[in-house]
């Protein structure tokens, strides 16, 4: 049977406000039915804290540290808690809710779309695997996460590799259309991490820290040989097409939906009207 062609978008490192405006813009393109279900990988310039959606800014983030290390700042449309866009790969798929092969559920539909990640890990020579909570205490703690750091948190069908998560995902649907993103870590400067957050004391963030190190890992800290960035795009690139079995066939934005963009950039996603008022 022939494999469906899906859309595949390098778009390499962009600023902030362009990264989730070109996800958005193509959640429109594929709800209009402009586009076939597109993959993208891409990166950050500057390196950038990205807050869920319903994260309020004042009472979770220390935007101070956010200025002294020079990162750029920005809600995304998903839900999901905080994450550092530094040392990373970050991959969106796009597809629509009637797609044959997505489940209804958001549930099930992160664990399809995660194969490709899954597939992608597997590749680099590491024994990834779907955590499932087991009790109905590690369920309950997934409604109630107690942290604002993303990576500190588990969920269903989390990507983990011997016991620690390796790559986070958040997802929204709007128009009919299924729009997951996440990152993939390399390489993770924990203490630039922490210092992004508010704690109510010291001793907590100090614990948390800690408590960090069992819960997540960068790719890198898991392998003898580390990983370029291009090693890793020709991974889960595979790892994508093997997973969902498909055929990624490569792209280039026109002039004219690179307009499209920067006009959702500009509207939305540099005013602090949007990254801030919540």
């Amino acid at each position: 049977m022939e494999k469906e062609v899906w859309r595949f978008i390098d778009s390499g490192n962009c600023s902030p406000e362009f990264n989730m405006a070109l996800d958005e813009a193509l959640l429109d393109w594929n709800s209009e039915g402009k586009i076939p279900p597109t993959i993208r990988f891409y990166g950050w310039n500057p390196a950038t804290l990205s807050i869920g959606y319903f994260q309020k800014v004042e009472r979770e983030i220390d935007l101070d540290a956010v200025k002294k290390y020079g990162l750029g700042f920005v809600r995304r449309p998903t839900g999901g808690r905080g994450v550092l866009h530094d040392q990373e790969l970050t991959y969106s798929v796009i597809v629509s809710e009637e797609h044959p092969e997505m489940p209804k559920t958001v549930t099930e539909a992160y664990r399809v779309i995660s194969e490709g990640v899954l597939q992608g890990f597997r590749k680099l020579g590491l024994d990834a695997y779907f955590a499932v909570p087991k009790t109905a205490e590690e369920r309950e703690g997934l409604k109630n996460p107690r942290s604002a750091v993303c990576f500190d948190a588990p969920s269903w069908y989390e990507l983990v590799v011997e016991g620690r998560k390796v790559a986070g995902s958040s997802q929204t649907r709007q128009k009919g259309v299924i729009l997951q993103h996440g990152s993939i870590l390399l390489d993770i400067d924990e203490d630039k991490l922490f210092d992004l957050f508010k704690y109510p004391s010291e001793r907590v963030k100090e614990r948390m820290q800690r408590n960090f190190k069992n819960k997540a890992v960068a790719i890198n800290a898991l392998r003898e040989i580390p990983v370029t960035i291009e090693e890793a795009k020709k991974a889960f690139k595979e790892g994508f097409e093997e997973g969902l079995n498909v055929v990624l066939e490569p792209y280039q934005l026109t002039n004219e939906e690179l307009n499209y963009v920067n006009e959702i950039a500009e509207r939305r996603y540099k005013t602090d009207e949007w990254n801030f008022k919540r």
